[in-house]
């Protein structure tokens, strides 16, 4: 997929209008310029960035529950993948977490790039010390092995609440390690935009040795 295919995808399957194009546009110019102050992505990765970061959290939409107000929760956002697009193209409240102050005020000057800074929230805390409450989806893009991330992360998840999490070409062995402390219905994805990476998707999770195992 190359830097036109990528725009188109978001076209045909995310439905991004001309506009929307425009404040992505925007948002990676800001990404390039900022990246040069800090170290947001890899250098290489910028050179295939519609790609590699913003059709990469556009797929986890498909994943999502088909709600369209459904509370998103994106753990370690980081440089705001994918917490700020999937804000962008997402119509549900969306909350980020992100502990590195240079990134919090990153996080902040891109939502008001992509004009999304009245539709999502950004907490400036580690993951541990956010106040719990429960969300709907829950996302994390290179962030923690999936045995501490589903660990981090049960205090904001309900039974029915769907993680996606996206664990390039680490997914069938994270989640092979996970196995004896996790149960749940889980399965991996392939992602568009690696053949050799996958997504794993999960509800129903739970600790094992709480409540019957789901089938």
């Amino acid at each position: 997929m190359n830097e036109g295919e990528a725009r188109q995808w978001l076209v045909d399957h995310c439905d991004v209008s001309r506009e929307t194009l425009g404040r992505l546009q925007e948002f990676v110019n800001f990404l390039k310029d900022e990246n040069e102050r800090q170290n947001l992505v890899s250098r290489t990765s910028l050179d295939h960035v519609w790609e590699r970061h913003i059709v990469d959290s556009a797929q986890l939409l498909r994943l999502a529950p088909d709600c369209a107000d459904s509370r998103w929760l994106d753990l370690g956002t980081g440089a705001g993948f994918p917490g700020l697009i999937v804000a962008l193209l997402h119509h549900g409240p969306v909350t980020m977490v992100e502990e590195r102050k240079k990134r919090v005020e990153f996080l902040h000057q891109a939502t008001a790039v992509l004009g999304i800074a009245g539709r999502c929230e950004i907490e400036p805390v580690k993951v541990e010390r956010m106040e719990a409450r429960t969300f709907d989806v829950i996302s994390a893009r290179a962030f923690a092995p999936l045995d501490k991330l589903l660990a981090l992360g049960e205090r904001f998840a309900t039974p029915e609440t769907r993680w996606v999490l996206p664990k390039g070409r680490n997914a069938q062995s994270e989640l092979e390690a996970a196995e004896s402390s996790w149960q749940g219905a889980f399965r991996i994805e392939p992602s568009i935009t690696d053949a050799e990476a996958g997504i794993i998707v999960a509800e129903q999770v739970r600790r094992r040795g709480k409540g019957k195992r789901a089938r």
